[in-house]
């Protein structure tokens, strides 16, 4: 059903300032994704976009992911913040009732290789990234970020990640 509503997609905290003004017109969908194939992620679309300095090399890339030094600062407190937010029945937070047909459409939308060919989501029409270095919605597979971390870098990241996520209850899987 057209409502007349329309979505927003952002990288935007829970902290942001304007957020609660926001709240009288929007209703926040988080989604998020585990932080080892975040980080390859953020890495290669960081190498596409105009907006930002050349990321650098791999290693020292990954470094500030898990010192939080990124431009939108800390993987770990945005999913952290988002999370201790979370609501339990995502339908009735949004106020919907959808039959089984319509669920069904919306299972269909949401997967990763539709969404890759929707322009209103894989970012084609964006003048600030440059397609010739790679595609916005690259793979859509759990575990690619063994195809980047070294040992060292997995063992470092695996002890990092425990330490800032120990008072949370999210879990993500980060291999098929």
């Amino acid at each position: 059903k057209n409502s007349g509503q329309g979505c927003i997609h952002t990288a935007l905290t829970d902290r942001f300032p304007y957020l609660k003004y926001l709240r009288f017109f929007l209703r926040p969908l988080y989604m998020a994704r585990n932080a080892k194939d975040s980080v390859v992620s953020y890495f290669n679309m960081e190498h596409m976009t105009t907006l930002h300095p050349e990321p650098g090399d791999w290693s020292s890339y990954l470094q500030r992911f898990m010192e939080g030094k990124m431009v939108f600062g800390s993987w770990h407190d945005h999913v952290n913040g988002w999370w201790e937010k979370k609501q339990n029945k995502l339908c009735c937070f949004l106020g919907l009732s959808p039959s089984a047909e319509e669920k069904e459409i919306i299972i269909g939308k949401v997967q990763f290789d539709a969404m890759k060919k929707n322009n209103m989501v894989n970012y084609s029409t964006s003048r600030e990234l440059d397609f010739t270095k790679s595609s916005f919605m690259r793979k859509g597979k759990v575990d690619d970020w063994k195809n980047h971390f070294t040992v060292a870098q997995d063992e470092k990241f695996d002890e990092n990640y425990k330490q800032k996520m120990k008072n949370s209850t999210l879990q993500f899987h980060t291999e098929v």
